[in-house]
This record gives C-alpha cells, structure tokens and sequence, in this order.
C-alpha cells in the first residue's frame, strides 16, 4: 500500500473526491481527511490518532530502545556474579521482550500528544482552510487514481506519494 496526498479547498470537493474514490473501489477506510479545527467535516472520513499525531513512529521507536534496554539489562544480570539465579536462555528474551513493551507503551503515550512530522508540509495550507486528503491504495494502482482525481478534479493539488505506510495505520 502507497499513501497519496491532496490538497483540497473545500469540504463539498471532498465529498465529491470520496465519492469518486469509493466508486473506484477504494475502500472508506482506507481515506482520511485532515482539517482545520472546528471545520464541520459531515459524514467525510476524519484522520485518526495514527494519523494525525507521531503514534506509529513513537512506537517503533520505543519497542526497538526498550527492547535494546531489557536485551542489555538480561546480559548485564547474567554477566554479574550471584545476580541471576534463572538461566540467561529464559532471562534474556523475558528482560527484552518486558522492555520492548514498556517501551512501546510509554513512547505511544507520548506519541499521541505530539503532532505528526508527516503532516508539517501541508500545516500552513490546512490553517488557511485547505483540507488534507491521505488515501491509501495499491502500489499498482497508484499512478491511476492520481491521473483520474487530477481529471476529475483540476482544482485539487495532488502532493505526492508516501512510499509505503506502516502495516497498522
């Protein structure tokens, strides 16, 4: 899957854009509109947490240091005389799989709060009241739907091509 961006100006053309989109059976949620706050969206398929703030990459960041942290913590229990009782081949894998998931956890609580640094190209456009489409489709299709919404809809800005989105968005 490839992420596509457009900028639109207005809340109907996006409405219509998702419609098209639908028609070309690209699936609801797989589309996600980013707008300013306090623009009334109807029924357009808002950006979500994974979205809109650093939850993903906060995440990913924090399974691989508190993994490396338990991973160093195990070695460093077995390494020091009369600290570790149990075996390091069940001591180690435990300390890092525990660490990877604190990690995980703490970093996603910070992850939400923060705003994601995918989305700080189009902050300005989205304050003056453009709205942020992100559609999700097919590495094979993405070519096509870009030629077909820029066909469409000769007002709206596509801005490119993310070149693959975590597995969980």
């Amino acid at each position: 899957m490839r992420r596509l961006y457009f900028l639109v100006p207005d809340v109907d053309l996006a409405h219509a854009i998702v419609d098209a989109l639908l028609l070309d059976r690209i699936e609801e949620r797989n589309i996600h509109v980013v707008a300013r706050e306090g623009t009334p969206l109807g029924n357009l398929p808002e950006a979500g947490l994974a979205q809109k703030s650093d939850l993903i990459p906060a995440v990913e960041r924090g399974i691989g240091l508190g993994g490396a942290t338990g991973t160093l913590a195990g070695l460093v229990a077995v390494a020091v005389p009369g600290g570790a009782v149990v075996s390091a081949g069940a001591l180690v894998p435990a300390l890092a799989l525990a660490g990877g998931t604190l990690g995980a956890w703490l970093s996603a609580m910070i992850g939400v709060s923060v705003d994601s640094r995918r989305l700080a190209p189009y902050a300005d456009a989205i304050e003056r009241g453009a709205l942020l489409m992100m559609v999700d489709v097919p590495k094979a299709r993405c070519d096509a739907i870009v030629q077909r919404i820029a066909a469409l809809f000769p007002q709206v800005s596509p801005q490119g091509t993310e070149p693959d989105i975590p597995a969980f968005p």
